[in-house]
Parts: C-alpha cells; structure tokens; sequence
C-alpha cells in the first residue's frame, strides 16, 4: 500500500497561541478579553459578523452585512434573493473563504429562518460549517 505524503500549510497566526487575532463571539464576559486563537475561529467569527450586521450599521462601510434579523420580519421572504446576497457578501468582504454551499429555509408559519453554510478556507483548504436558527 503506498504511503501518500500530504502537507497541511499552517497560518503563521496559528503558531502564536500568546496573541489573539480578533474578536470572538458572541460578545460575552469570556469572549471579552479572550478573542480568537485560530484563523478557523476568526474566519468563522467574521462570517458571524457579517449575517448579522444590518447594512449601514457599521461605519465607513454602508454595504456591509446582509441583515438576517431583518428577514424574520417579513411576509413573504425571497430565498433566492437572500442566497445570492449571502454569497455577494461574501464574495466581498471574505475573499479568504470559498463557498461550497448555502442552505436558506424560512418556516412562514412559525418565522423561523435556518441558514447553513459551507465553506473552505483557502489558505490550508480546511472545511467547515456555520449553521444559525432565527426565531421570533
């Protein structure tokens, strides 16, 4: 049976575990002054971040977030739409990442929104997942 060699590139940020490379979530006493170690747990952090910041709520950049709390809210939600903001905004503000598939459900009945995610860093080629549940 042949031995394959595979290398697995490590971001330089992963080696410090001394210093923090952002901000982690949710904003609690823990998260406060702890932040993230890994690149995996940043990107997934900015992903967080980016559902669910309204757009124009952050400052110099008007068009950031896609605003999902927003979508809980409404009468008749376009989930076509919503996939393809998600994946604009993503394309934008997370150039680091490549999507592999985004799952948008919206229960009318109940307002309850599933959003799942699947994604790959494209630094190590590393999969992961983000899965959020709104509900009113």
């Amino acid at each position: 049976m042949p031995i394959v060699n595979s290398t697995r590139r490590i971001s330089p940020l992963d080696i410090n575990k001394n210093v923090s490379i952002g901000v982690a979530f949710p904003l609690d006493e823990v998260n406060m002054f702890k932040g993230t170690q890994t690149l995996k747990e940043q990107v997934k952090a900015n992903l967080i971040n980016l559902l669910l910041t309204q757009p124009g709520e952050r400052i110099n950049e008007p068009n950031f977030g896609v605003g999902l709390k927003h979508y809980l809210f409404e009468k008749n939600v376009d989930i076509d739409s919503l996939n393809t903001l998600i994946n604009e905004q993503i394309n934008i503000y997370i150039p680091e990442i490549s999507l592999m598939d985004t799952i948008v459900d919206f229960l009318d009945d109940e307002h309850l929104l599933f959003i799942k995610i699947i994604y790959s860093i494209n630094s190590d080629n590393t999969t992961d997942a983000i899965q959020l549940n709104f509900n009113q």
